[in-house]
Formats: structure tokens, sequence, C-alpha cells
């Protein structure tokens, strides 16, 4: 199962090998035009900016609205995750709207005599947008890791003498290695993929340069090689995060679900912890939807309103939790394989469901549009094809979410389950699965999160006459319509935040379950 579908996930690579292989000599000649390099650098230094800077936002915010007692921990811990709501170039428009030289906040600071703001554009306009929209997938996967930390490590070091400072780097830091790691390979892949930010902010990465060779040329196969550059720096990215994970496990030496911890007192670090999260939130959630508003009451003020058709709600909502449902059936599989089976081959299937998620969009979208159409035309052009291209394009989000939590259960439960009769796939599904529902959760709802926002996917892929939220957002704002576009993008924010909402009250019902059993 697990090589099935590492098998799907390779088919933008092998549709990337067929074009390039007839780009000839004048394709490959390409690779030794400076401007080539200068993109590769531009790529590799955009991904390194973000990820660094989503770890340290990413794992302070975590510990902080899950271990601690700041103030509103319950709104903080939504506002962490729901940044990943928001389509990056509906951010991207909505900081050059606030930052430009004549935009919004240089006319309300006029009075104050700033009568021109800097231009947000190139490295660090698409670094800053890019990191505010992405470090809750760092986030999700540690707040999943600490949750089931089993909460016995931090007494027994306390006991010792250990410094809070020894504690975290000796104890906290190594069991969050492996969540640390799967949440920074995430920012690291959709960084590369990304489209929408660094067009907006006008920055040459490997994706606006791949998207241009495909829009303005017949002959794709030098878009192709330049893909395919994107793909080694994958392999690359997919190596260093091998390397940082280790071959660690950290499951606990008893079985069930870990005793919830009791919230850390900061003392006189709580109100510092409650700026430190205000200001992540202003800057990653309210400014955004602040500049959002905006346009809808523009768009409000005008004659006749702002329409919404609600079957464009329905079809975002559907298509969004099918790939949600799918891309958790087909990452568990690879996940189980991954933790639970050490050897070269095992780490090739793993590795290689990685390779289409920082593909751009377009590019796996081609692809499947190159096989669908040539030997699966009953394939084509339908709500199927389209619920595939998002399973494979974001399984990553899933596998990483639920590698985290398998790491930490025991395989001796299940050899328990098997010594009494159940056979292996009965044990799996009675002891393990129970226990993985909170990485289940976590994997779901970043599939949702990214499905519900995908932009190139939607468009090639989508059945004749199927709108959703997204393209009335795109093809709105293409036109410099935005108070149009505010009120979609408004209700995607919506309907996202409703979806979190849903899955912290599920992970709440089983800690209070998992707390009355351990009473009685």
């Amino acid at each position: 199962m697990g090589l099935t579908v590492a098998a799907a996930t390779l088919l933008p690579l092998i549709y990337l090998l067929v074009r390039a292989s007839g780009a000839g000599s004048e394709g490959w000649r390409y690779f030794l035009r400076p401007r080539v390099w200068q993109v590769f650098w531009n790529s590799i230094t955009l991904a390194a900016i973000t990820t660094t800077a989503s770890v340290l936002i990413g794992v302070p915010l975590a510990w902080i609205t899950s271990r601690s007692d700041v103030p509103g921990r319950r709104f903080w811990s939504m506002a962490a995750i729901l940044p990943l709501a928001i389509p990056s170039y509906i951010a991207a428009y909505a900081y050059k709207a606030l930052l430009a030289p004549r935009g919004m906040a240089a006319r309300a600071l006029e009075p104050f005599g700033m009568e021109r703001m800097p231009e947000l554009s190139g490295l660090f306009g698409a670094a800053l947008v890019i990191t505010l929209i992405n470090f809750p997938f760092v986030v999700l996967n540690v707040r999943a890791a600490l949750r089931r930390m089993d909460p016995s490590l931090e007494e027994a070091a306390r006991g010792l003498g250990c410094s809070p400072l020894a504690y975290f780097r000796r104890v906290l830091l190594p069991n969050l290695r492996p969540s640390i790691a799967a949440g920074s390979l995430l920012v690291a892949l959709y960084t590369l993929s990304d489209f929408g930010t660094p067009a907006l902010m006008r920055f040459n990465s490997f994706t606006r340069v791949i998207y241009t060779q495909y829009k303005s040329s017949f002959d794709r196969s030098t878009a192709a090689l330049m893909a395919l550059m994107l793909v080694a720096i994958t392999v690359v990215v997919l190596f260093g995060e091998t390397l940082t994970r280790g071959q660690a496990t950290f499951h606990r030496s008893g079985g069930g679900s870990p005793r919830p911890a009791a919230p850390v007192a900061l003392g006189r670090w709580r109100w510092p912890a409650f700026g430190f999260c205000a200001l992540v939130a202003g800057l990653s959630l309210a400014t955004p939807i602040l500049v959002i508003v905006y346009w809808a009451a523009q768009g409000a003020a005008q004659a006749g309103g702002i329409q919404l058709a609600p079957q464009l709600v329905v079809n975002s909502i559907k298509t969004a939790t099918l790939a949600g449902a799918g891309g958790v059936v087909a990452a568990l599989p690879v996940a189980f394989l991954a933790v639970r089976y050490r050897g070269r081959a095992v780490t090739l299937v793993d590795r290689a469901t990685y390779l289409s998620n920082a593909l751009p969009g377009i590019v796996v979208a081609l692809a499947l549009v190159f096989f669908g159409a040539r030997w699966l035309g009953w394939f084509y052009q339908t709500l199927v094809l389209l619920v595939f291209a998002y399973v494979i394009r974001f399984l990553p989000q899933a596998i990483g979410a639920l590698r985290t939590s398998l790491l930490q259960v025991p395989p001796r439960l299940e050899e328990a389950a098997r010594s009494l009769g159940r056979g292996r796939l009965a044990a799996f599904a009675s002891v393990t699965v129970p226990l993985i529902v909170p990485g289940m959760a976590a994997g779901m709802a970043l599939v949702f999160l990214t499905t519900i926002k995908e932009l190139p996917l939607t468009l090639i892929l989508s059945p004749p006459g199927f709108e959703t939220l997204v393209t009335e957002v795109w093809s709105a704002a293409a036109e410099g319509l935005f108070a149009q576009a505010s009120v979609p993008a408004l209700v995607l924010i919506v309907v996202s935040a409703f979806s979190v909402v849903l899955i912290l009250n599920q992970e709440r019902r089983l800690r209070v379950t998992y707390g009355n059993r351990r009473r009685g």
C-alpha cells in the first residue's frame, strides 16, 4: 500500500523527465546562464530564511499555547493555526496594499508627517509573508508532540534539580526534534513551491520563473529542466530533514494516552508571553483580515453590494473534506512504514512522497492532464482527478503529523494484542489508531486548510463549470476587483476557523475522557 502511494506521487516527476528528454543540447546549455544560478540561490535563501523564522516563532508559540498559563490560551491556540487559512497571494497583496509607498499605512500616518512608506518587495517581502502564513505548520506538529509527551519526564527532571533551561535543552528539545523537523520540512517545501507571494513581491524564485516559462513558451522542455532543479533542491532538503530527525523514537514506557500536564506558571513572564502571542497573531492574522474587511466595506458601499453564490462554499468544503480524508488514509501506510521499519527501501518510499509537494501546482496539474488525457480519459476533468491531485500534492502534511504520533506509540502494544489472538490489521486498528487520533486530526486539518486555498490545481483540473471560493478570489483579484474578492476571502477564513475549532474541541474531549478514566 505504501509503495502504491509513493508511486502515485511520482507521476509529476515522470512527466518532467519525459518533457526534459526533449530539451536537446540547447536546453541543457540553458543551465550555464548566470541568471539560472541566481534564481537557484534566491530559492535556497528564501527557503532557509522562512524555515528558520518559522521555527523561532512556532516552537515557543506551541509551548506557550499548550503548556503554560498564558491568559487567553484557547484563543491563542486557534489564532496560531488560522493563518494557514489565508491564501499566500491574498496575504501578500494585503501587505502590499498596507505598506505601499502611498498605501493605507502611508495615508493613515500622513497627518504625522509620514508621506511615503518604504516599499515591501523582494526577498524581505516574500520571506515576511511566507513566514507569517506558514509558521503554523511548526505549531501544529510541535503541539501534537507536546500533547503526547509524558509529564513525568518534566517532573523527574525537576526532581533531579534541572533548571528550566537545562530541561529544555536536555529533555524537551530532543523529544520535540522529530516534530520540529516535520514542521520545518513542510515550511521549506511550501516556500519552494509557492508562486503567488514571490510573483506579487517581484522576487525571482524558481516557481515564478517556471510559471513564466510555461505561460510564455510553447516549448515546455526548458521549464521542465528548471523544475527538475527544484526537485534536486527538494531531495537535499529531505536528506537534511532526515539527518535532523535522526533515528530516534520517543514512545513512552506505558500504554494509553498521557495524563494531562499541569499548566506551567509563567510568573513574571506571563504578560511578555501574552505580548508575544498578540504580536504574532496581529501580524499574521489580524492585519490581512483587517485589510480584507476594508475591501469588503468598500464593496458594500457600492451600488448593489457584493453577491456570493452558496454553491462556491459547498464546492470548496466538499473537495477539501474529501482531500483531507483521502490524505490521512494515503499517509497512514507510508508513515507506519517510516516509523516501524528501517532500511533504504523504506526511506526511499517515505521521501518519494514529498517530491510532488515541492513542485509548483501548475507542474503537478499539467502532469495529471498529460497522463489523464492520454491514457485515462474517463478520469480526466472529473472531481476524482481533482481530489487525487490534492492528495498527492499535500500528502506530506498528513505524513508529518502521523509520523510524529506513531513515534510515540510503543510497538509492543500491538505485539501484546497479537499475542492475545488478534491479527496484525486488527491489532493496529484497535490499539494504535485510537492513540494517534490527535495526529490524524492534525494531518486532516492541514490538508483541509491547504486544499481549500489551493489555486493552480483548482484552476486547471476542476470539472467544467466547477467553481470554488479560491477561483472566485483569484478571478476577481486578477482583474483588480479587490472589493469583489474580499467576501469569498473572508468566507475562506471563516470556514477554516470553524474546522480548527472542531479539531481543538475534539482534542479537549479526548483529554477530558482520558482524565476521567484515570480518576476512575
